[in-house]
Formats: C-alpha cells, sequence, structure tokens
C-alpha cells in the first residue's frame, strides 16, 4: 500500500491534494497540520475536512517551540525584510522539519505540498524537507500541473471534496503569531488602498485609543522576558505584545516585495508584537553597541534576514551569522520604554548595566571626563589626506 503524508491547511490547495494523490494510487494518506499559531477555526476547519477526506489526521502543537526558537532569534537579529518583520518565512522550516520526521516516523513514501510555482514557500518547504527526510521524494501537485484556481474548484465539485468557503474568500490570508500577511483580489493592485475589514490585529487611526501608552519591555541577553514588569513565557509575550501594539495600530505595512523567483508583488502586513518588540531590542543594542559593532550588526542582520527569507535556516552561513548576533546579546540586557500612539511607536528611554553612554562625558558642563581642548590635535588631522587629494588635483 503506498503511503503519502500531505503537508496540510485544510484550505482549497491542500485539500485537492488528497484526492488528487489518491488518484496517483496512493491508498494510504496521512495529513499533517503543523500549528505554529493559525487560528483557532482554521485548524478546527482542517481537522473536519480530514475527517471527510478520511485521511489519516495529525495536528501537532509547536506554538511554544515558535515563539523560542524562531521568534526570538528573529528579534536577536532585528530581522527585517525589506520593511517588514519576517513572519511566514520564519515558520515554514519548523513546519517542514516537523512534518518531515512525522513523514519518516509513519513510513511516507512521498510528500506533498500545495504551493504553486509562483510563491516563496515552495523553496522554504522543500529544503526543510529534503534537510530531515533526504531520501522520501516530494511532489508539488498544483505547481506541477500548472493548475489553476478555477481549475481546482471545479476538480473539488466534481470528486465531492470539502472547499466549502474556500471558493467565496476574497482574500489569501497566512498567520501565525507572529504575523499575518494578506494579499490576492484588488490588493494585488499597487494603486488600490487596502479596505479597512481586512485587518483583525490593528485599530485604525481613527478607532485607536485617544491617548498614548507607555510600555516597558525588559530584556536579558537579548531575549524579551516581561512587560510592565510582568514575566512571561516567549509564546504568552509576544501574544501580550501583538495586544499592546494592535491597541494602536502599530504594525501595519503596506509594501512592495521581491519574491525569490524575480516577481515583484503587492502585500499587506499585521505584525503588531513582532514591530514593537524589534524596535525595543533595536533601541538597547544601541546604547550597549560600539560604533564598530553597530555599524557591521546591521550588515549581519541584512543577511541573516535574506537567509531567513529563503528558509535557509541550516546552512552553515547562517551558523556564522548567529554566532555573532549572540556574541552580541550577551549584553543586550536592560529595559526600553516605548510610547505608542495612533499608529506611531517612538522610544522614551532606556537603561542597561552594559549601557556603553557616559553622561559626564557627553555633557557640555563637565570638562573632568574630556577636556574640550584636547580634541584641537585631533580636529586638525581630519581628513588630512582628502585635503592632499584636493591640493594634487587643484595644483
Amino acid at each position: 500500500m503506498k503511503k503519502a503524508l500531505i503537508i496540510f491547511s485544510g484550505g482549497l490547495d491542500t485539500t485537492v491534494c488528497v484526492p488528487m494523490m489518491r488518484e496517483e494510487g496512493y491508498e494510504e494518506i496521512t495529513t499533517v497540520l503543523v500549528d505554529v499559531g493559525q487560528p483557532r477555526a482554521d485548524i478546527e476547519q482542517a481537522a473536519e475536512r480530514a475527517a471527510i477526506l478520511k485521511t489519516d489526521h495529525y495536528a501537532l502543537d509547536v506554538r511554544d517551540e515558535f515563539a523560542a526558537d524562531y521568534c526570538f532569534p528573529a528579534i536577536h537579529a532585528n530581522a527585517d525584510y525589506f520593511g517588514y518583520p519576517l513572519s511566514t518565512s520564519i515558520a515554514r522550516p519548523l513546519i517542514a522539519m516537523r512534518a518531515a520526521q512525522k513523514g519518516v516516523e509513519l513510513g511516507a513514501e512521498l510528500f506533498v505540498h500545495g504551493c504553486t510555482g509562483k510563491g516563496n514557500d515552495q523553496f522554504r518547504l522543500e529544503h526543510g524537507l529534503r534537510m530531515f527526510a533526504p531520501d522520501v521524494p516530494i511532489t508539488a501537485p498544483i505547481r506541477e500541473k500548472n493548475l489553476t484556481r478555477t481549475w481546482e474548484i471545479e476538480y473539488a465539485k466534481k470528486v465531492g471534496a470539502p472547499i466549502g468557503q474556500s471558493t467565496d474568500k476574497i482574500w489569501s490570508i497566512d498567520e501565525n503569531f507572529w504575523g499575518r500577511s494578506i494579499e490576492g483580489g484588488r490588493l494585488e493592485e499597487p494603486g488600490y488602498a487596502p479596505p479597512e475589514h481586512i485587518f483583525e490585529w490593528t485599530k485604525s487611526f481613527d478607532d485607536a485609543p485617544n491617548e498614548p501608552q507607555t510600555v516597558e519591555i525588559e530584556f536579558v541577553n537579548g531575549d524579551p522576558v516581561s512587560i510592565d514588569g510582568e514575566k512571561l513565557d516567549p509564546h504568552a509575550l509576544i501574544l501580550k505584545a501583538n495586544e499592546i501594539a494592535g491597541n494602536h495600530g502599530v504594525g501595519r505595512i503596506d509594501m512592495m516585495e521581491d519574491r525569490m523567483i524575480g516577481l515583484k508583488v503587492r502585500e499587506n502586513y499585521e505584525c503588531p508584537g513582532a514591530t514593537l518588540l524589534i524596535a525595543a531590542h533595536k533601541a538597547l543594542e544601541e546604547l550597549i553597541s560600539t560604533h564598530e559593532e553597530r555599524q557591521f550588526k546591521a550588515l549581519v542582520d541584512q543577511q541573516w534576514a535574506e537567509m531567513a527569507y529563503k528558509g535557509l535556516w541550516w546552512d552553515p552561513f547562517m551558523e556564522d551569522l548567529n554566532a555573532f548576533i549572540g556574541s552580541v546579546q550577551k549584553r543586550v540586557t536592560g529595559k526600553v520604554r516605548m510610547t505608542l500612539f495612533k499608529s506611531s511607536m517612538k522610544v522614551a528611554g532606556r537603561d542597561s548595566d552594559w549601557a556603553l553612554y557616559s553622561e559626564a562625558a557627553a555633557s557640555f558642563d563637565d570638562d573632568e571626563v574630556l577636556e574640550q581642548s584636547q580634541m584641537t590635535g585631533m580636529v586638525r588631522t581630519h581628513g588630512m589626506a582628502s585635503q592632499i587629494y584636493f591640493g594634487i588635483k587643484n595644483k
């Protein structure tokens, strides 16, 4: 009996994969949903559809692992890809790893996913599957048969696959507790203003409170550990940050995204907690890091985001980047106060025992640490090479 494992969300693409694989001769089909914080309704719907399709269905709860081992490293790296905190991309390696491990455990002879040929997830998922189950082949029926959404809907009706509300959905939404992406429909038009109803985590400017709120976030070795003095585990802390920032309309992002295959697409994101926590973390790093560290880490962070965007979580270069980032995090301990108001956010204050700031040295009213007159010779030699070059050039 041929065995296939489908990475399952319960949406249109993965639902039609079940009868399609049965037509290919796979009699024993397992569907696996990896829970990284999707809406409870989506998880329940996936289980219901799997039951109708008569698959062996597993829902693997990895929310705590995702928060501690994927979201927190993203904070350490101030992970931002051309203007938005990485969310979907950092979940895919974990989904692929857990699905691969389950497949090996169950003796799957084929991995199946529902990605099209136009997105990024085909790269991320297949890389993870090959890392942890290199001997199991992979197929992506939607991509490989060049199928359209219209064809899928008609096929589902013909074979009696339970797609229901999938036919009525205007937007394509991907969600975990680190971020929510909304695309499709008229949102694909760069000039189209997103309607208010697409947003669920963030309040509009008009609906946000009319009074600002200042929150204090404490970090230990780069990890946020408390909000306003309340100690929380990683998962709970992220949910709390989402609630606070979202209430003030912080974390809405509308951007043109360059996908891995070269397509430029319009994306809308809601990342309130990620936006808040990364901004606070960055503010604390500015206080404890030297000029050279800050300059170099900006390059490292950019490279980390690029690798994470591509799903290359276990690449040796990623290990190298994490080694430097981890070294810096040993001193990222302290508290940051952030003020949120009407879709805006700013740093209100920061404190750390590792601060490289000296009030005495910086003050214009204190000459004990640094006498101004000592700078005369240093200023005289500043730009000396430029002066020599300019003189030669204008002879």
